[in-house]
């Protein structure tokens, strides 16, 4: 009974052993298994900065998971706290994280002096290292591949200060940051971009991080002191908050101060307020853009509910900042990439068991998930709260940015800076080129209006100094005055004006201090070595636009030609010209008695008559005399375009030889440099300048070439005979020709070389702005007072550009004409020629036995003969009254001749009429006409007998 019982109880105990399996089995099948991803945090959570973002980072795990709880991976956050100490972030923190918790990623941390030794740690133990606000640009130069920015970059908005700079005109600029790695980092870059918009960095200044207030105002005192008052300040918000509070105490925050703030100050600036916007009033500052949406404004309310019940003691820290935002889209795209991985291999190979590994660095273990993670990570694109989240190399990049001006408590947006676009007003969305226009009424420091220049002369500030060659001649240009007291030097003459007139359409002051130079040879190679001490000064110094005429020219001295007129008249023309004109009237006399002569009683008759007719015919087109009539269409064709081209030449010849009988007195004695290298003639060049060089160039030797000082001194030179021509630059010829007008005169060729111009040092902001006030002086009327000053003209002075006016016509001034008449001419030939032929074809294939020449000799007789089937001939027996022929004639017959044989070629009789008075009868005898003309001549002879 006893075993019995026993038995039961056993059983019992297996049944519900059973059920109850079968129970704990229902419901672990009915719940689905997850794993678990340790990531670490690394903040200093005794900051409000990162209690704030690791706030936010407790809301995107619990949004994430609440939206996405059908993944079947849950993030499991172990933060550590960094202490606000680079070694404790990497040595404690980070170390502890993925050698005792076997970590697959660290978030943070807080500052990039901090995440620079945990990427390090992260990249040998292959665990991906995100931050979401270390933003130096030197943590890219470590090559980690398991560095993840989350954030943007500080050299990704220098292109937006440096467009800020490019807009209001500033050219020098004064960069204040933070001495590490932070403020140090965006120094290169951001001089790049101001380099870009010709602009440069002039000093840069650094900032310990845990400066004293006494080291704070020395900084400041210096920069007091230095012209240049545009700076960028890029350091992080506690020290700046403590700058501007020293530089309102010295008054730096008046008018004419510009302060530029980078994002380092400005991303932070909403939870500041009261006496530290005070403190900044009227700067300007770049901020990184967060579009507005409503998940946003969502966030923001439920963040600021969790955060003041976690934080219950904080003060007025508490505003949402754009780290917390980034912050919150980093877990988000950490929890996705971790869902994509799909594996669940998370462990560490073992470190090393060398015997040399005695520290915790020696031992740590690799990852075999961190590379997985770290090719999910940077696939993943969606739309955070701060925008399209994607990764491009591994950093987050933006293209917007937000130009802030700050009045009063307000952070007024004033525009935008976009990658594509540049500077955009922030009301209209357009891109303009004013700088009023792009961002609106701008507030500067002391609530000013007035954009500051930028530049500032101060008591204690370096004064320009300009080096003033001392020469001996030419002091129209230059002179240097030496006080024999003081030993003061005032320089005065047309380059000193142009300089300081320069000086004054500049944006900014500039107090020029000059100094003599005296070279022995006046050479201004030596002053240039001054200024760079180096060979070769094109390539060492920057010379501004030219501010006079450039080019060398060559003078020569003029001969008087009063009395040397008597064959003036040839002179309009050159001698190819005329012999080309006149070939060309006797060749259109030829064309015209060639289509004339078969037709015009005027062209025939004997030979020296026809010759004579068709030259006085051609040469009276001159002057439009010719009394002969053209009764040919191809004739009348020729001589219209005949008349058009002597009306041209006639005209051009009229107008050339007034100009050389009134204005052309003097004329040079060479006009081709080349002939005096022929005829190895002495010349003259300004001492000292690079002419000498030129000269030799060109062909010169060197005995040929004589020096002179100034004007006198070369009007000394051709006064001796002992030069032939002078060359020297244009500016300086002129300032000759000023004093003796009636002696010399400029002429070409000449030279192609820069004018005047200023000289400074390589890449000196001064040169670009100098020579655009040199447009703005030579463009305006002030040039013009410059010159009159300097190079007032004598009244009696002919003007140069006349004097040499007057050249001779050739023929290349005409050839299109010649050649319309040659063609014209030649075109009325030809069609002549074939209607001649084709007339009397018939006789040229009658009788086939003739030869070539007598079949051309019998032509030629018929085109001597007259054309009677022409319509001059049809109505009247004899054709031209007027023609010497016909003329004395009292009467004429209108009788038709009959022909004398049957040959085709009709010839006249002549008849002889005489009269008798006794019987009143006519006798009409033929005979044969002995001129050849084939016309009838009628002679009456009365006789009178007495009864």
């Amino acid at each position: 009974m006893l075993n019995l019982v026993k038995t039961k109880n056993i059983f019992l105990g297996y049944f519900v052993l059973f059920v109850w399996s079968f129970v704990l089995v229902e419901v672990g099948l009915g719940k689905k298994q997850t794993n678990e991803i340790k990531v670490g945090v690394v903040l200093d959570l005794q900051t409000p900065f990162s209690k704030i973002c690791l706030t936010s980072i407790n809301l995107s795990l619990s949004d994430f998971y609440k939206h996405h709880a059908h993944y079947n991976t849950r993030l499991v956050v172990h933060v550590r706290d960094s202490l606000e100490n680079v070694v404790q972030a990497s040595a404690a923190a980070a170390l502890d994280l993925i050698k005792n918790e076997q970590v697959s990623a660290i978030i943070g941390p807080r500052t990039s002096m901090q995440a620079e030794f945990v990427i390090r740690l992260a990249d040998e133990s292959q665990v991906p290292a995100i931050t979401f606000s270390a933003t130096s640009p030197l943590l890219t130069s470590i090559n980690s591949p398991y560095f993840v920015r989350a954030t943007v970059d500080d050299s990704s908005q220098v292109k937006a200060v440096a467009a800020i700079v490019k807009s209001f005109g500033w050219r020098n600029v004064i960069t204040i940051n933070e001495d590490n790695e932070f403020g140090e980092g965006i120094v290169p870059y951001l001089a790049d971009a101001l380099q870009d918009v010709q602009a440069c960095v002039v000093y840069r200044s650094l900032i310990p991080q845990k400066a004293h207030d006494v080291q704070i105002l020395k900084e400041l005192y210096k920069l007091m002191t230095m012209p240049t008052r545009v700076f960028v300040v890029h350091m992080s918000p506690n020290l700046g908050f403590r700058f501007f509070q020293k530089a309102r105490e010295l008054g730096m925050m008046e008018e004419g101060y510009v302060w530029l703030l980078t994002d380092g100050i400005m991303n932070l600036m909403r939870s500041k307020h009261g006496s530290s916007l005070e403190n900044m009033q009227g700067v300007l500052g770049v901020r990184s853009h967060i579009p507005e949406s409503k998940e946003l404004k969502d966030f923001t309310l439920r963040w600021k509910k969790k955060f003041e019940k976690e934080n219950p003691l904080m003060g007025d820290d508490k505003e949402l900042n754009v780290f917390a935002i980034w912050a919150y889209d980093s877990i988000t795209a950490l929890a996705m990439a971790v869902e994509r991985t799909r594996t669940k291999n998370f462990w560490y190979d073992n470190a090393s068991s060398s015997p040399n590994n005695w520290t915790d660095l020696g031992t740590l273990g690799i990852s075999h998930y961190g590379p997985s993670l770290q090719k999910a990570l940077s696939d993943v694109k969606f739309k955070g709260l701060a925008g399209e989240f994607k990764f491009i190399n591994m950093q987050r990049e933006s293209s917007l940015f937000e130009i802030i001006n700050i009045i009063g408590d307000e952070e007024k947006m004033i525009g935008y800076w976009t990658l594509s676009s540049g500077l955009v007003n922030a009301k209209s969305n357009k891109t303009t080129l004013s700088p009023m226009d792009r961002f609106g009424p701008v507030k500067w420091p002391g609530m000013s209006n007035v954009i500051p220049k930028g530049w500032e002369i101060t008591s204690s500030g370096k004064k320009l100094k300009v080096g003033v060659p001392l020469k001996k001649g030419f002091f129209n240009f230059v002179k240097v005055n030496i006080d024999p007291i003081s030993n003061a030097m005032t320089p005065t003459g047309y380059c000193i004006d142009v300089f300081e007139a320069t000086l004054k359409k500049l944006p900014y002051s500039v107090i020029p201090q000059y100094f003599a130079f005296e070279s022995p040879d006046e050479d201004y190679d030596n002053m240039v070595y001054q200024v760079f001490n180096g060979a070769n000064r094109s390539s060492f110094v920057d010379f501004t636009l030219p501010y006079t005429e450039s080019g060398v020219s060559m003078m020569v001295p003029l001969k008087d030609n009063r009395n040397k007129n008597t064959w003036v008249f040839l002179k309009p023309w050159s001698y190819d010209l005329w012999v080309t004109t006149g070939c060309f009237f006797v060749f259109i006399g030829f064309i015209v008695w060639i289509l004339e002569h078969r037709v015009n009683t005027d062209f025939r008759g004997p030979p020296h008559h026809q010759i004579g007719t068709s030259f006085w015919f051609s040469f009276s087109t001159m002057n439009f005399a010719h009394r002969e009539k053209v009764v040919s269409n191809l004739a009348r064709f020729v001589v219209t375009v005949w008349c058009f081209v002597v009306l041209v030449l006639i005209q051009s010849y009229t107008a050339n030889l007034t100009s050389f009988l009134t204005v052309q007195r003097f004329q040079p004695e060479v006009t081709n440099w080349k002939d005096l290298i022929k005829d190895n003639k002495s010349v003259g060049f300004q001492r000292g300048t690079f002419v000498l060089n030129l000269l030799k160039k060109q062909g010169f030797h060197e005995s040929q070439l004589k020096s002179f000082g100034s004007a006198e001194e070369c009007n000394e030179l051709f006064s001796n005979g002992s030069i032939a021509a002078a060359f020297d630059e244009v500016a300086y010829l002129k300032v000759i020709l000023i004093q003796n007008c009636s002696k010399y005169a400029m002429v070409e060729p000449s030279f192609k070389t820069a004018g005047f111009g200023f000289v400074f040092p390589r890449n000196s902001p001064l040169t670009d702005d100098v020579s655009r006030a040199i447009l703005n002086v030579t463009e305006g009327d002030e040039m013009q007072h410059i010159e009159d000053k300097w190079f007032k003209k004598q009244s009696d002075c002919p003007d140069q550009s006349t004097i040499l006016s007057s050249h001779h016509l050739s023929v290349n001034s005409f050839w299109g004409l010649f050649l319309i008449a040659g063609l014209a001419s030649i075109l009325a030939l030809l069609i002549f020629v074939a209607n001649f032929l084709h007339e009397h074809r018939h006789k040229l294939f009658q009788d086939s036995e003739k030869s070539l020449w007598k079949k051309s000799v019998f032509l030629l007789r018929i085109f001597d003969e007259k054309d009677i089937k022409s319509h001059t001939f049809k109505n009247s027996v004899v054709h031209n009254v007027s023609s010497p022929i016909t003329q004395g004639i009292p009467t004429s017959s209108t009788m038709q001749p009959s022909p004398r044989s049957p040959s085709p070629i009709r010839e006249f009789e002549s008849i002889k009429v005489s009269c008798n008075p006794n019987r009143e009868i006519l006798d009409l005898q033929p005979a044969q006409d002995e001129d050849e003309e084939s016309s009838i001549q009628c002679e009456i002879e009365r006789s009178c007998k007495s009864a």
